[in-house]
């Protein structure tokens, strides 16, 4: 028998099993079977059968001695060796250097305290790799320490390759609770990840104008955002040795008190945002004039004031619509809570005023609206009317805000400021991973001062190298790969998806049919490539050993090839 493959014009070949045998001088033929259906493989396996070839199956053959996932390690290091970050922790290897790159790769692959870290990553190939199979807690807490010492110089490293004279840096605080009470940076303030009771600790993330961090710096919970700004002046200044910069940062960062210190600093800009009762006031004292927003959706004007500034007020007309529904929403939601309890007043323990008034002041706070109540609370029963006056006043200020810089037009448009302003957004998105979405920096668990901020530098230098993986994978993640576009957009709109976005969005494919991934599926579908090591079957320990990778799939050469073109 054979396989014979016949043409067949403009379809796919036939493919036939025949057997042929010979009849006096002729030789004659018949088909056994059409294997046109079955797969190349399968054909090209028959094929050798039929001349006599011996098949037995791998796993009797070789048997896996063991196995370790290394495609996300490939990926997260191959982006560390583009961003040359061995070299930005320190410029010899050194067993500590070694152990901060496993401790700032494993905190993007699998971010866990340091005990479960030398546990997990024994499942990959990282610390084989880099030398640090043996590596106790107690090593990788050490060197922490040496990394924390290096923070300054790290710091200027990144500094002189993102930063610039006359550049724009971005700048805002956040915190992160704790477990436990003994740290001395633990303290109670305003609590950003709705912990209540809990204490924290701050922390403010330096940034160029794209969102890439370049220094971290670590405060006591209770510190005030505009008490940590005015050091960030000095170090860009005398650390980093910038003498001309614009700081940009939010209107709670960039307050009257230091603009009053920034305007006796000589190179430094600033870019901000006025608080709503500075607007209300510009409103009330005919500076601001609403119906200037008839035909466009921002301005400029000039207030005594504010000497030597700009202001560009601005209105978004969705925003302002989006806010009227939500403040009527809570009105209405407030008010029915109020009549339930209205029908209650006078029977069971809501007969006096007092009781009454505790039940009706958890109703009107719930939805942080007491502000526009009126109430008549008396012994038997209360009543109350929305103060529609106040409501009309705040209703003024929906979607309005106004952005005020030290720049002057000729070195920034109106509708750049605004721009400008709107990039602290990306010092935001930093936040959002750094603490939730990639790197999980709370709850933090140290107890010393200083491994608090050695776990907090950890993190910045993984965000670091989780940024440059994130632009690199646009094409194949859900973010928006039209970046360009969006540098010359309408300034006080909201921000839109492209269309390419979109597309990816409603479809979770790329335009190529193969599925859009997060960058965390990205890694665990990397995770798919291990590194096996095999021998042959019923071999003594002695034996050497064969080492099988798992090749790559399309999708994962793209996503290899893609860090490939990472440049600081």
């Amino acid at each position: 028998m054979y396989i014979e493959i016949i043409p067949n014009r403009n379809s796919p070949p036939a493919v036939l099993l025949r057997e042929g045998w010979r009849e006096g001088k002729k030789v004659k033929k018949r088909t056994v079977a059409n294997l046109s259906k079955l797969p190349m493989e399968q054909i090209e396996a028959i094929r050798r059968v039929l001349k006599g070839e011996n098949f037995v199956a791998v796993d009797e053959l070789f048997e896996k001695v063991n196995s370790w996932q290394q495609g996300q390690v490939r990926a997260v290091r191959t982006a560390m060796r583009k961003l040359g970050f061995a070299k930005l922790l320190g410029t010899k290897r050194s067993w500590q250097r070694d152990l901060v790159e496993a401790m700032v790769a494993a905190q993007i692959i699998e971010p866990q305290s340091k005990l479960a870290t030398t546990r997990w990553w024994k499942v990959t190939t990282l610390p084989s790799e880099l030398g640090v199979e043996d590596a106790t807690e107690n090593e990788l807490y050490e060197a922490m320490d040496w990394l924390l010492d290096r923070q300054d110089r790290i710091e200027k490293k990144l500094a002189a390759r993102h930063l610039e004279e006359d550049g724009m840096v971005l700048y805002d605080l956040s915190s992160s609770y704790f477990e436990g009470v003994t740290c001395p940076l633990a303290a109670r303030g305003h609590n950003r990840d709705g912990k209540k009771g809990k204490l924290q600790v701050n922390y403010g993330l330096l940034t160029d104008d794209r969102g890439c961090p370049v220094s971290v710096s670590v405060y006591e919970g209770n510190t005030g955002d505009p008490k940590t700004l005015l050091p960030q002046v000095q170090k860009v200044r005398e650390r980093f040795d910038i003498g001309s910069v614009v700081l940009v940062g939010d209107r709670g960062m960039i307050s009257q008190k230091q603009i009053d210190a920034l305007r006796d600093i000589e190179g430094m800009n600033w870019i901000t945002a006025l608080r709503s009762s500075a607007i209300r006031s510009l409103i009330v004292e005919g500076h601001l004039q609403l119906g200037l927003f008839d035909d466009r959706n921002l301005f400029e004007l000039k207030h005594p004031d504010y000497p030597g500034e700009r202001l560009v007020a601005c209105r978004n007309e969705e925003l302002m619509k989006m806010r009227e529904k939500k403040r009527r929403s809570l009105l209405d939601a407030t008010a029915k809570e109020l009549d339930k309890v209205r029908g209650m007043a006078g029977k069971g323990k809501l007969k006096t005023a007092s009781a009454i008034g505790v039940r009706v002041g958890k109703v009107v706070n719930k939805y942080k609206v007491a502000k526009h109540f009126v109430l008549d609370i008396r012994d038997g029963g209360f009543d109350y009317h929305i103060d529609e006056q106040k409501v009309a006043e705040e209703a003024l200020l929906d979607g309005i805000y106004i952005v005020r810089t030290s720049l002057p037009r000729k070195q920034l448009s109106a509708a750049d400021t605004v721009r400008s302003y709107k990039r602290l957004s990306q010092v935001e998105r930093a936040f959002r991973s750094m603490k939730t979405v990639d790197l999980y920096i709370r709850p933090i668990r140290h107890h010393l001062e200083d491994r608090v901020r050695a776990h907090i530098l950890l993190c910045m230098l993984a965000y670091y190298v989780t940024w440059h993986m994130l632009e690199a994978w646009r094409p194949i993640l859900f973010a928006d790969d039209e970046t360009e576009s969006k540098k010359h957009r309408d300034p006080v709109a909201p921000a839109r998806r492209s269309e390419s976005a979109r597309r990816k969005a409603q479809s979770r494919r790329l335009d190529d049919g193969s599925e859009v991934h997060s960058f965390q599926t990205m890694l665990a579908n990397l995770s798919n490539l291990v590194k096996n090591v095999c021998r042959r079957r019923g071999a003594n320990e002695e034996e050497l050993t064969t080492v099988i990778y798992t090749t790559p799939d399309a999708k994962q050469r793209e996503a290899f090839r893609l860090l490939e073109s990472i440049k600081v």
